[in-house]
């Protein structure tokens, strides 16, 4: 009887081994996706309590300073000094009065976002994962910001991003898209989010600067991304690169406003 079941089932052997093969490395992504999520926060914790405790309340200078303290001797999620003065020179540059960021984190970048901004300019950020969300708006507060100038959103940018123009409730006279897009979260949806912007009728439509963080030059979003440029010259243009930063500029081309 066994060997009747043996020979019965030895046809359906590559199927199951396909199966269990499929089933183990779904199981180690899982294991993989907790840990970093793990470390993630771990490192956002740390984070927050270094800066909460060590910064000047109420004094964005002081925090962002305090941030890099910390991240000279810690690992960090922030972009840090180098690209945060970068990314300083794109805003004053852009003057933005909507801006989107993709990967809250502790708030770093937020920070240095909102303390540009016009007196009526608003920041929508985005973060994962809910624990994280929390300690990156506590530090956008002490660093003495408002929730009437920023609100930090909490989901995946593929959930998000489709529900974005309930957030946007523009001023009268004010734009109901997007000036600047910040992305530091999962490279691998760079490309990904920002053809949901685009198709989503979010990114201001006579010009939208969208910033990539690349921490991984190797990392393959950002030849997706060039390729992206390459088909399409007459919406997107890469406008500044520096080390870890990526900057593009996008226009809606006279064919599609039509």
């Amino acid at each position: 009887m066994a060997s009747l079941l043996m020979a019965a089932s030895m046809p359906l052997l590559p199927a199951i081994m396909l199966a269990l093969d499929r089933a183990a490395k779904s199981c180690r992504g899982i294991v993989a996706w907790a840990l970093r999520l793990l470390r993630g926060r771990t490192c956002a914790k740390d984070t927050h309590a270094f800066v909460f405790s060590k910064c000047i309340h109420g004094n964005a200078a002081s925090v962002l300073e305090t941030f890099d303290i910390h991240a000279g001797t810690h690992a960090s999620a922030a972009v840090g000094p180098l690209i945060g003065q970068a990314l300083d020179e794109v805003v004053k540059r852009v003057r933005p009065s909507r801006v989107l960021e993709l990967g809250t984190h502790c708030g770093y970048s937020s920070v240095r976002l909102l303390r540009l901004l016009p007196p009526d300019g608003r920041l929508l950020t985005v973060e994962q994962d809910p624990a994280v969300a929390d300690l990156g708006e506590e530090i956008i507060m002490v660093a003495g910001f408002r929730h009437s100038q920023f609100q930090v959103l909490t989901g995946s940018s593929d959930e998000t991003i489709p529900t974005l123009r309930t957030f946007l409730e523009a001023a009268p006279g004010a734009s109901d898209t997007f000036n600047l897009v910040l992305m530091d979260h999962n490279p691998q949806q760079y490309l990904v989010d920002l053809l949901a912007l685009e198709s989503q009728d979010l990114l201001c439509p006579s010009g939208c600067t969208i910033v990539l963080i690349i921490r991984n030059q190797k990392n393959k979003s950002l030849e997706e991304v060039r390729e992206l440029i390459r088909t399409r010259p007459d919406c997107y243009t890469i406008k500044s690169q520096v080390h870890g930063m990526v900057e593009l500029f996008f226009q809606k081309s006279s064919a599609q406003s039509q």
